[in-house]
């Protein structure tokens, strides 16, 4: 059998987005081409699994029955996708697809209720008039048909084709649609990154409390051991916390919570009145997050989040950071977050908040990452990584601002940038111009600003000029020059001109 081809999936994909692109919201086919493929990869799964549950019980239908009720999900029949494609000409298609849908939510409602809340295949005013829906769910259901896009476990083998084709999807629906999508992802490279530094062992819990799509929860929970870790995550926005869900069950991950519900004003992770502690907590928050909810903040926060004081009402980031903080488990947690460079140096409430936590001795690194990593912004940004089982006061600073890839119009960390970073933390040591390990006394004297160019000096001086050959190179041009002219006269005098 012939090695599956990513990229030739990832475009397949891809293409079938054509059927809506001009014709509805980039916002919204993007949540109907992933439900597409996630309906598409549990109807390839089950079938697979069928035909070979079929063989080993010699087509005892009553038995394969029984095995398939063991599944860690369950479709309903009429409910998978070859079904639907072969009812693509019925003039109630749209119907027939929404019911589906549901039958398999009915059926599978621990792990998918609510998941397909926001996709409506028989919606008017989003797919257009019934004559015009038919036509392009009928061409969504062909793209989604051809035979390049087998997601059967017997075909693509051990390969994580679909999270891979699913990740991708995501960051191009996050790159094309601009800010508004890239609030909910992060790029791969950042999340490798993260992963690497916050290195969760086997059998931890991680947590991202502004999870988005999960991608980034899914990276860091994969650097553990085996598989063997719990994944915790919040999402405000009711699409993406589906889309994260879905996620979530494509990368093979069952040991998953993931509420619905803003962090900062609702935190869901609780248990006895108390918020929930982890051993590793990662996020990507909004930058500077206007009306985050300091009104309610001010009449009292009962998890006692902000007793180093309060962000300001239009800037969140330290809200955040305060919340993932308080988050981490006692004595062994880990924090990493990714922030704007204001959150460094600003002053006030902030100012205040960052030295008590730098007195309190949990800040461990502060690390610039290169501009225009992220979509939807070209500012640079930095991560913050806290620890509570800090061994030293020291705090280490990484200027890897000037370190990158040029890729058109986004910069990109290579798996060298990555590595270069993880390593230099690990050895927490003084890199000339690349880092520098700040004493507790350093910070202090700094008025605890931890903006990088005052801890990490990457001024390269100037070349000295050499005003002889200068002159000299000047002359010889003239000389050139004069040489040129007197033979381009001569060529016109010729021509009579």
């Amino acid at each position: 059998m012939p090695k599956v081809n990513q990229s030739e999936i990832n475009d397949v994909a891809w293409r079938a987005c054509d059927t809506f692109r001009g014709v509805v919201d980039a916002e919204n086919y993007r949540n109907y081409i992933l439900v597409m493929l996630f309906w598409k990869y549990m109807s390839d799964v089950w079938r697979d699994h069928r035909d070979a549950y079929l063989k080993e019980y010699n087509n005892d239908e009553e038995r394969v029955k029984r095995r398939l009720a063991r599944e860690r999900f369950q479709l309903p029949d009429g409910c998978d996708f070859l079904s639907l494609y072969a009812q693509r000409n019925e003039p109630d298609i749209g119907e027939r697809m929404n019911v589906a849908l549901a039958g398999i939510e009915e059926a599978n409602k621990a792990k998918l209720e609510g998941v397909f809340r926001e996709v409506d295949f028989n919606s008017e005013s989003k797919l257009g008039q019934t004559r015009d829906r038919n036509t392009r769910l009928k061409m969504l259901l062909q793209d989604f048909a051809d035979p390049r896009l087998d997601l059967r476990p017997s075909v693509v083998g051990e390969e994580d084709i679909i999270g891979n084709v699913y990740e991708y999807l995501l960051e191009r629906f996050a790159s094309d649609a601009g800010k508004k999508a890239g609030e909910f992802y992060t790029p791969g490279q950042v999340s490798s990154l993260l992963a690497r530094l916050l290195a969760p062992k086997k059998g931890q819990t991680i947590c991202d409390p502004s999870c988005g799509s999960g991608s980034l929860l899914i990276k860091v929970g994969l650097q553990a051991d085996e598989r063997d870790f719990a994944l915790f995550g919040q999402e405000m926005n009711g699409t993406t916390h589906a889309l994260c869900r879905m996620n979530m069950f494509l990368h093979g991950m069952d040991n998953f919570r993931i509420e619905w519900g803003d962090t900062l004003r609702n935190p869901r992770l609780t248990e006895h009145d108390q918020l929930m502690k982890f051993d590793v907590v990662v996020a990507n928050p909004p930058f500077s997050l206007d009306k985050w909810g300091q009104e309610d903040a001010i009449k009292g926060d009962a998890y006692n989040r902000y007793h180093r004081g309060l962000p300001p009402k239009s800037k969140g980031d330290w809200a955040f950071i305060t919340h993932m903080i308080e988050t981490a488990r006692e004595g062994t947690g880990r924090v990493g977050v990714v922030v704007p460079h204001g959150v460094l140096f600003r002053g006030a409430a902030e100012g205040k908040i960052r030295q008590k936590l730098i007195e309190e001795n949990l800040l461990e690194a502060v690390i610039g990452l290169p501009a225009n990593l992220f979509f939807g912004t070209g500012i640079p940004a930095a991560i913050l990584i806290f620890n509570k089982a800090r061994t030293t006061g020291d705090v280490l600073f990484i200027d890897a601002s000037r370190e990158y890839k040029d890729a058109k119009n986004q910069s990109l960390l290579t798996d060298e940038h990555v590595q270069k970073i993880v390593s230099t933390y690990a050895a927490f040591q003084t890199v000339e111009k690349y880092a520098y390990r700040a004493t507790p006394q350093e910070i202090a004297d700094n008025d605890f600003n931890l903006n990088i160019p005052r801890y990490v000096d990457t001024f390269e001086e100037e070349a000295e000029i050499d005003l002889d050959t200068v002159k000299a190179d000047i002359t010889r041009l003239e000389s050139e020059l004069a040489t040129v002219r007197a033979k381009m006269q001569a060529f016109l005098e010729e021509l009579g001109v």
